[in-house]
């Protein structure tokens, strides 16, 4: 799969302080990435960069195989986590002037307008004030604003900021649906369920640095302990655990089964393998529960964060 945005060694100070330390970044074309890391990691210092607001002081960024220019804001849409829209302007009158500033024309931008106004069901706000919208309102609105020129890349900050859970699963749909039609999506936020349900790859910023970037199946796998949750129903449970413990990292692990039995964290260790594990626990009983425990996006962050620090 080839890239959509390429960042190479960039680099951005500001005064004594290193925003940005030696960061390269690949973006694949066709995917949602991630982009992670504490507060005040760099991931603002990287997103003002590709939106040209600022300019690295070293490095360079390509948007689909030519250097970053200014004719390229017409191909970037950009939603941010401190919100922009002029509170005193009508909905309508606002949008149509921000899709013009994207490149469109009014006959384009009032079909695009108004194919996104219906889908959110939202055209009868069109002669309202931004300040007369809830925030979850004014944000529908921003959204519409930041895709409706359909850009190759969209960078969303914190885009569920305001939703109720209705509203934010929403959102989220229409985040893949770009996608499959074609969108590439940088996608920064501190909520890692959100990770887990939309991102193909992910890029890890802490301390200035990126310490960790990938497919996120990659990424987990690296981050996995073999280790199973496992739950077996049997007449001697504390000869079973004992045998475990003997070839095993063996633990109590808490979670519901339909009937009482033998609840155990067990690592696999000394090259035994899954099966091995499987087997001896179904010649002992029922298995009633079997399953690995995968790292999701929240372990991976702390850990790879306390691991750099």
């Amino acid at each position: 799969m080839s890239n959509l945005l390429e960042i190479n060694n960039v680099v951005k100070t500001y005064g004594d302080y290193t925003a940005l330390n030696d960061v390269s970044i690949q973006v694949p074309k066709g995917s949602v990435f991630g982009l992670l890391g504490p507060n005040g990691a760099g991931k603002t210092s990287l997103i003002r960069i590709i939106n040209q607001i600022t300019m690295p002081d070293s490095g360079s960024v390509f948007l689909d195989g030519e250097e970053l220019q200014p004719k390229h804001v017409e191909h970037i849409g950009y939603l941010p986590e401190e919100r922009g829209l002029y509170k005193s302007m009508k909905v309508g009158e606002q949008a149509m002037y921000l899709a013009q500033l994207k490149g469109l024309n009014k006959k384009e931008a009032k079909e695009r307008l108004k194919y996104w106004f219906e889908k959110f069901d939202v055209y009868t706000w069109w002669n309202k004030k931004i300040q007369e919208l809830s925030k979850g309102m004014a944000q529908k609105v921003q959204f519409i604003v930041t895709v409706m020129h359909r850009p190759k890349l969209l960078i969303f900050d914190e885009p569920f900021s305001g939703f109720d859970p209705i509203n934010a699963q929403l959102i989220a749909r229409e985040i893949l649906q770009l996608r499959d039609e074609g969108a590439t999506i940088i996608f920064s936020t501190h909520r890692m369920e959100s990770v887990e349900e939309l991102c193909d790859y992910i890029g890890l910023i802490d301390k200035s640095n990126l310490i960790l970037q990938g497919k996120l199946d990659d990424i987990k796998r690296q981050f996995r302990t073999n280790t199973f949750q496992v739950g077996l129903e049997t007449d001697h449970p504390s000869e079973v655990e004992a045998k475990l413990r003997e070839n095993f990292k063996v633990s109590e692990a808490d979670f519901k089964l339909l009937n009482e039995g033998l609840r155990l964290n067990v690592k696999l260790q000394n090259g035994s393998s899954a099966n091995d594990l499987l087997s001896y626990l179904t010649s002992q009983g029922e298995v009633q529960h079997f399953v690995e425990l995968v790292p999701d996006a929240n372990d991976i962050f702390i850990q790879a964060v306390n691991k750099n620090s």
